[in-house]
């Protein structure tokens, strides 16, 4: 049987056959007894006082009954329960370290369509769990649960002041203020819809909100981070200095520059790593993204004197990366970018800010702030119908891979990959041009086909 918890959680469509209203009580209760052990729960105990969760959601429609399930199996486990409503991934893994609980539950599927849903926790601090421990909640789902009576069940109440503490925080990360920028934020009709706005405004900046009329049934629909068009047509018709596109979830940030060009999430690293390093804020001048990022990046880095990290896929990845090398910037092409000196996951509102306060500082604009990094043509394929799990070992693919390679040189790179959900196996390649990079990829992935076909 496949493992439940993916990258980011138990995440499908709702009420299919995984991300059920049976499978979240389950998973709820088999929470409560793997992320109530350890000395901060024993001292909890002592002090007569029961466990306590944070549990957040984003406002697709399936995230209520959801969230209502988890909430029933949290209490009948014993476990106080703070329900904080709608509100972002960060602002939930926030408010667990903020309020001292012992763990938080997000209901979401992040830049997902709206059918889809998920279930992810944080262990006490706020932190996204290790695969270990998923794996023991796992395991626990068919053993037996905590099950109090009377007094001792859990008690559900509402987190009334969630989005008001999580705000605060933000604007108090900031060095400087937003006064004089024009942002458009698009909210992708999601979690953010009501503390990114505020949050800017808080700073002083002028902003201008699409995407922030949630219905339940609107999330990610042709707005946010995964469609850029919208905010790209608004920030041109407004004038506005930049744009902030956040997911469903909020935990992405990509940008748009005031002449409507994309700032992904490789450039947005950029901007920020040469300005905390010019500012002695950025430790041990290292930069943790993964093997996805563009070489741009990578030869911007190496300019600036700046070390790259490398990690896997996958912001958990980055988050182990960072606590390895001790460093307190890292993120991903897609946006998920994380400050661990402000936060413990990927944190698009906090992203947009501190990008914004980058403008506001320098007084310069975003696109020639982008300029720090050139970047390379990326042409990706994914090859379907092949058997990943030969990859590594074909000698075939190996031969052409290192062909390939040396053919470009220092000015491009081949990455292959195997999916991690489907029989598919990803070929990315970056060259100088978009023609080479495109060539190369659709060469390789017609070696892939012919030598790995089911």
């Amino acid at each position: 049987m496949p493992r439940l918890f993916g990258t980011d959680g138990v995440r499908g469509l709702a009420n299919g056959e995984i991300i059920t209203a049976d499978l979240a009580l389950g998973l709820a209760q088999a929470a409560a007894v793997v992320l109530t052990q350890g000395r901060h729960a024993d001292e909890n105990r002592t002090r007569g006082r029961r466990p306590r969760a944070v549990l957040a959601r984003d406002p697709r429609v399936s995230g209520e009954f959801i969230a209502a399930a988890v909430a029933a199996g949290l209490a009948s486990s014993g476990i106080d329960v703070l329900d904080a409503g709608v509100i972002p991934t960060p602002a939930a893994a926030f408010l667990v370290g903020d309020i001292d609980a012992d763990f938080g539950v997000m209901v979401s599927a992040s830049h997902n369509p709206m059918p889809d849903n998920g279930i992810k926790f944080f262990s006490f601090g706020g932190a996204k769990l290790p695969d270990l421990v998923e794996d023991r909640i796992e395991a626990a789902l068919d053993k037996q649960h905590l099950l109090p009576t009377g007094a001792g069940v859990g008690r559900i109440r509402r987190f009334a002041d969630a989005e008001d503490r999580y705000i605060v925080h933000l604007v108090g990360t900031l060095k400087n203020r937003l006064d004089g920028i024009h942002v458009v934020i698009d909210a992708a009709h999601g979690a953010a819809a009501g503390v990114s706005p505020e949050a800017f405004a808080l700073a002083g900046a002028t902003v201008t909100l699409i995407g922030a009329e949630p219905d339940g049934i609107n999330i990610n629909d042709g707005v946010g981070s995964t469609h850029l068009e919208k905010l790209q047509a608004k920030v041109l018709e407004v004038g506005a200095d930049l744009g902030i596109a956040h997911d469903g979830d909020a935990d992405r940030c990509l940008a748009v520059d005031a002449d409507g060009n994309v700032i992904d999430g490789d450039q947005i690293m950029a901007i920020l790593a040469v300005s905390r390093q010019e500012r002695g804020l950025l430790v041990d001048d290292t930069l943790v993204a993964t093997v996805m990022s563009n070489l741009g990046l990578r030869v911007a880095m190496a300019e600036h004197g700046i070390r790259l990290i490398e990690t896997a896929v996958g912001d958990r990845y980055v988050l182990e990366g960072l606590a390895e090398h001790g460093a307190n910037l890292g993120g991903e092409q897609s946006g998920h970018i994380i400050f661990t000196d402000h936060a413990t996951t990927g944190d698009g509102v906090l992203t947009g800010l501190h990008l914004a306060a980058e403008i506001a500082r320098t007084g310069r604009t975003l696109a020639d702030l982008a300029s720090v990094m050139t970047v390379y043509p990326q042409v990706l394929i994914n090859v379907a119908g092949v058997d990943r799990e030969r990859l590594a070992s074909d000698e075939t693919v190996a031969a052409e891979v290192a062909a390939a390679t040396e053919a470009l040189g220092d000015t491009g790179r081949v990455l292959l990959r195997p999916s991690g959900t489907e029989p598919l196996v990803r070929v990315m390649v970056e060259a100088s041009t978009e023609s080479v990079a495109r060539s190369t990829a659709e060469h390789l992935a017609d070696v892939v086909r012919a030598a790995l076909a089911l």
